[in-house]
């Protein structure tokens, strides 16, 4: 990884940010007011992570995705739904005490791609054999749940392409997976996913993409017809409004980078599901063209706990 600026977000920064159940310190004089710092910042977003209140993409950034994991966070936890990193909050993530960066050493898996620039067009990521990532410092963001960008900053100087460089990352692969859930619920409104139990417990919240003024998400009471895992995708320019002209029907191999990422769990409304992405940034941010998007890993976790005839609503 390239070499970057000095920054704060430090190892012991960070994990030393939760040390103590006070209100998480603000940023140095003459940054914007009301503003978290940084290492108090990223640390929150592992620890909603790892509370299963995705913020999606970890980039250390006060933005959209991360208010709604804090207000979903806070209303599981009793607390007045602010999307503000409040002194209660702060000391409700911190019952976590676990470390938020940690030491990780990569594997030969960890770098053995192959590795390939993904091209634009559909007819030309036909002709790959697969679909990707297009690099070690992508395929490492997406299996700690964190910006490529912020992975370097975390990292100056080291070699993400190197098995056996030792690297800082988010400590989010010591989850329990999750039990069963009996209904998703989709909310255009804020744009997220939520899993439920049987009793109506929240089992876990997601950011979503949830369709467009053109492909509006269809709203209703549908089912899970079923889980596909590294689908392979047909591409047809008749169901896109917004298709290039000369586009052609074309067959898309499996990967992360494929238009639905590494999952689709199919709905009972003809053409929509919910699927990944191979934009995690886009996450909650962009239209889609009327399924539910979510990061790769997110939608790893979802179909971990559903399957056919999982109740799902899609509501305004």
């Amino acid at each position: 990884m390239a070499a970057s600026a000095p920054s704060a977000l430090t190892i012991d920064a960070v994990n030393a940010a939760g040390k103590t159940a006070a209100a998480p310190a603000k940023p140095a004089k003459g940054a914007k007011a009301g503003k978290v710092a940084a290492p108090a910042l990223l640390r929150a977003q592992v620890l909603l992570d790892r509370a299963r209140f995705s913020s999606g993409e970890i980039d250390a950034a006060s933005g959209s995705n991360m208010r709604l994991a804090l207000a979903g966070f806070q209303k599981k936890a009793g607390l007045e739904p602010s999307g503000t990193l409040d002194e209660a909050t702060w000391a409700a993530l911190n019952a976590d005490q676990a470390d938020a960066l940690v030491s990780y050493t990569l594997t030969d898996a960890d770098v053995a791609g192959p590795f390939e620039a993904i091209p634009e067009s559909m007819a030309e990521k036909a002709k790959l054999a697969t679909l990707g990532y297009s690099s070690a410092l992508e395929a490492l963001g997406e299996k700690f749940h964190l910006s490529p960008t912020l992975l370097a900053r975390l990292n100056p100087g080291k070699d993400a392409g190197r098995a056996g460089e030792t690297i800082v990352v988010p400590n989010v692969l010591d989850i329990e997976p999750l039990p069963k859930a009996a209904k998703i619920v989709v909310d255009r409104s804020d744009r997220s996913l939520t899993l439920l139990d049987a009793d109506g417990k929240v089992l876990a919240q997601f950011p979503a993409s949830t369709g467009s003024a053109h492909d509006p998400l269809p709203i209703g009471t549908w089912k899970v017809n079923g889980v596909a895992r590294h689908p392979v995708y047909h591409y047809n320019p008749k169901l896109f409004w917004d298709a290039s002209p000369g586009d052609k029907k074309a067959k898309l191999p499996a990967g992360p980078n494929n238009p639905v990422g590494v999952a689709w769990v199919d709905l009972s409304k003809d053409h929509y599901g919910i699927h990944g992405t191979p934009l995690p940034a886009s996450i909650g941010k962009t239209q889609s063209h009327g399924c539910i998007r979510l990061t790769n890993w997110d939608v790893s976790t979802l179909t971990e706990s559903v399957g056919y005839g999982t109740e799902v609503l899609l509501q305004e």
